[in-house]
């Protein structure tokens, strides 16, 4: 059985604080530095590494946002749906 990675590890506190809008927003900031190509090798190493823990912290805010909005549902017949986490069924 796979363990879950804890993505949180190594992202650091100004990232973590980052609403995720924030973090998107300076992702793409990121990309586009890298995509124009006129950016050194060493600061392109730089921003690629704070690119990975933004996108690291943008995947887990979205997945706790998933997790609190929708639940999962089994019906009679085994087919699994999913819900809103407030919809009482």
């Amino acid at each position: 059985m796979a363990e879950e990675k804890d993505t949180s590890v190594g992202i650091p506190d100004d990232i973590r604080k980052m609403k995720f809008e924030e973090a998107l927003s300076a992702l793409e900031e990121i990309v586009r530095n890298l995509e124009s190509g006129d950016v050194s090798l060493e600061e392109s190493i730089d921003i690629y590494t704070r690119g990975t823990q933004l996108k690291a912290h943008c995947e887990e805010r979205l997945k706790d946002a998933t997790a609190r909005i929708e639940k999962i549902t089994k019906s009679a017949d085994g087919s699994l749906s999913t819900a809103p986490l407030d919809s009482g069924t």
